[in-house]
């Protein structure tokens, strides 16, 4: 299939100009794998289900030249490719919040065909971490993921930290999506028996005292 570029809505307007880079289908899905990290094309076909190969080629293409990825090929023994955000990239983290926080209200329930991955949690629980400093290993059924939060600026990758985490979070997905939604603090998950939060330095005292 020949690579046809992207459509323009051709206004001049910011929100329009925006759309014109991510507002594709899979667009902001692709972004929200990537703000783990580098992913290989195989990683991000196995974490979007239901996306095509001929799909999702042509986003990554897209979004190469939109500016928001580079590729690039790993030294060997791995010499394979990676897909990664550019600066500009990255600068849809708080809009992923943003759309993650819109949408918490219709995670009330899970439906049979939704697949599910721990990483998917970490958008909605970001704010649930505070403002305290440090790393958080965060632990479902499904996987794990961590959390950075440093000088103001929240990440987030897939699997456990590469550096010692200051606290540990275990917790179920239902739980992680009443947190996610607002409903349910941390302090409170941890008091009803539903979050076990282990460290003992000021992050997990923080998410301890809620």
């Amino acid at each position: 299939m020949p690579y046809r570029p992207r459509r323009s809505y051709d206004q001049f307007c910011a929100a329009a100009r925006a759309l014109d880079a991510v507002g594709d289908r899979w667009t902001l899905l692709i972004v929200r794998e990537l703000l783990v990290g580098p992913r290989r094309y195989t990683d991000l076909h196995a974490d979007l289900p239901g996306v095509s190969t001929d799909v999702l080629a042509s986003r990554l293409k897209d979004m190469e030249q939109a500016g928001l990825t580079t590729r690039r090929k790993l030294p060997p023994p791995a010499s394979a490719y990676v897909y990664e955000l550019t600066d500009r990239g990255r600068e849809l983290l708080p809009v992923l919040r943003a759309l993650a926080a819109w949408g918490a209200p219709d995670l009330a329930e899970r439906r049979p065909t939704d697949a599910v991955r721990a990483h998917w949690f970490a958008l909605p629980l970001l704010d649930a971490v505070g403002a305290e400093e440090g790393v958080l290993d965060v632990r479902l059924e499904e996987g794990e993921f961590h959390v950075r939060v440093r000088g103001g600026d929240v990440s987030y990758g897939d699997g456990p930290a590469p550096e010692a985490a200051d606290a540990r979070m275990v917790l179920d997905a239902g739980t992680a999506v009443e947190v996610g939604r607002g409903v349910l603090s941390v302090s409170d998950g941890v008091r009803g028996g539903r979050i076990a939060v282990s460290g003992e330095g000021a992050l997990a005292k923080a998410l301890r005292a809620g």
